[in-house]
């Protein structure tokens, strides 16, 4: 399903990654559905999902907006629809790719000691490869999310809510203590 651009892949952002990278399919290609590594929204695929995006405040700034999570996935919903990958963006896909990015940022840190991987971010090289990783894993996380109706935001704060009252603080007479 990727679409290749000579002999790398271009993700969202401009950066290329050689085809034969580390043995592996290399960079990220096209039709990817988000981030950055490829790919843009699930709003290119509205016609199939519906508009599930959260309006906007309205007296947002530009930037502001830009920052927000509904900006985020409406930035990566253009990318995605400016390329007609819209059709790549199904609830499958997404998640496949999700869980491949996130195996590229476990990738990184796999043969380190605990000791090493603690300080991958105080080298410049690995430190760009987390970051663009970690970007990758949530483009997608978040286009799933759009895609499946799910407000990403208040999805964490009821999990959190439910480990809280799950695992209370020690102290408080929970059977774990």
């Amino acid at each position: 399903m990727n679409e290749t651009h000579g002999d790398t892949h271009d993700d969202t952002y401009g950066n290329s990654e050689d085809e034969g990278r580390d043995g592996a399919r290399g960079g990220s290609g096209a039709p990817r559905s988000g981030g950055a590594s490829g790919g843009g929204g699930a709003r290119g695929n509205l016609a199939a999902y519906g508009d599930r995006g959260a309006p906007s405040d309205g007296g947002a700034s530009a930037a502001a907006e830009a920052r927000s999570v509904t900006g985020l996935q409406q930035r990566l919903a253009r990318f995605a629809a400016e390329r007609d990958w819209g059709q790549y963006h199904t609830p499958k896909n997404l998640a496949a790719a999700l869980s491949v990015e996130a195996a590229e940022l476990v990738e990184i840190f796999q043969w380190l000691t605990p000791e090493q991987s603690a300080r991958v971010m105080a080298e410049s090289g690995s430190a760009a490869r987390v970051e663009d990783e970690v970007a990758d894993v949530l483009a997608y996380l978040l286009q799933f999310c759009h895609v499946v109706g799910v407000d990403p935001l208040a999805a964490l704060e009821a999990k959190i809510e439910r480990n809280e009252r799950r695992f209370p603080r020690p102290g408080t007479g929970h059977s774990m203590e």
